[in-house]
């Protein structure tokens, strides 16, 4: 019964794989050939380059790792191999969940309408808004770099005081808690952050319609259409991350009970955040959906 489960995730995380990889390199794509014709690219398909290319990176990890652990569990033991897996991890996660969290702040201070004297001036200076975010994020890049290297040292020297370098599953089980838990303080930043920019989308669209209910243009008029496609994008965000981050929890949890299909089943579905959301932002930008239509009416025309 494992065994063939087993082999059902495996087919499921390699369909993962190729959806995301797809999803994103169509991002990438469409966006650098913009650019070349156009010579010039907006603040927000900068944004969907950087992301998707990080993107990219996440799930190759997640899928070497998931190789890795399932068929040669040594290789997370071993201090180089430990040290690239989780540096890369971090890394690739870092920039996935900032750069949606920056994009969700974008859209707020587009779209959104507040007569705050402070948020007229950050709609102003949006740019520099985005690179203080960005820069600041780097904060939190290498703090949680530095943290991780000194969970990876301590457990480094606990074993060169031995002769050998032996497995003992208690001992990695509290390393892979230390790991796991700086992981998730350092994920809720984004979260967070993204959570208070839908908050405000909503009262804003709010805000909105109560000077539109006069009016018979309702949900057709286009700011409250901007609105309402900015919030769709949100709230498929933090929902699709909402998964990935309680899939992560269980994991964590399943790793202290040594529950392998419970943890092998969290992965799983950790790496839809990562594959789907892309999809998400394809569908919500108009130059990307309408590439995706292109493409596809030529498929269909090719068959």
């Amino acid at each position: 019964m494992e065994i063939t489960l087993q082999h059902i995730f495996n087919l499921i995380i390699i369909a993962e794989f190729m959806l995301g990889n797809l999803s994103n390199g169509f991002i990438v794509l469409i966006n650098c050939i913009d650019w070349v014709n156009k010579r010039k690219l907006s603040l927000v398909d900068k944004i969907l380059i950087i992301l998707a290319i990080s993107r990219i990176g996440l799930i190759w990890e997640m899928l070497i790792n998931w190789f890795a652990t399932l068929y040669r569990p040594a290789l997370v033991v071993a201090a180089t191999e430990l040290r690239l897996v989780i540096f890369t991890w971090v890394v690739s996660n870092h920039f996935s969940l900032w750069l949606a969290t920056i994009l969700s702040v974008f859209y707020l201070l587009k779209i959104a309408t507040f007569s705050s004297p402070t948020f007229l001036y950050l709609q102003w200076r949006v740019k520099n808004v985005i690179l203080m975010i960005l820069l600041g994020s780097l904060i939190f890049l290498i703090l949680n770099l530095i943290q991780m290297n000194m969970h990876i040292k301590d457990w480094v020297d606990k074993y060169e005081r031995n002769t050998t370098w032996n497995f003992n599953t208690s001992d990695f089980v509290t390393f892979t808690l230390l790991v796991r838990f700086t992981m998730t303080v350092f994920t809720l930043i984004p979260f967070t952050v993204a959570l208070i920019a839908f908050l405000l989308l909503i009262f804003s669209l709010w805000k909105h319609l109560q000077k539109m209910q006069l009016s018979f243009k309702g949900h057709r008029e286009p700011r409250t259409r901007a609105h309402i496609n900015a919030l769709k994008t949100v709230i498929l965000f933090l929902l699709l991350y909402a998964t990935s981050f309680l899939s992560f929890l269980i994991s964590w949890l399943s790793v202290t009970n040594q529950a392998k299909l419970v943890h092998m089943l969290c992965q799983t579905i950790g790496i839809v955040y990562p594959s789907i959301h892309s999809f998400v932002l394809i569908l919500g930008n108009s130059k990307l959906r309408q590439a995706c239509l292109g493409v596809a009416a030529k498929v269909w025309a090719i068959r």
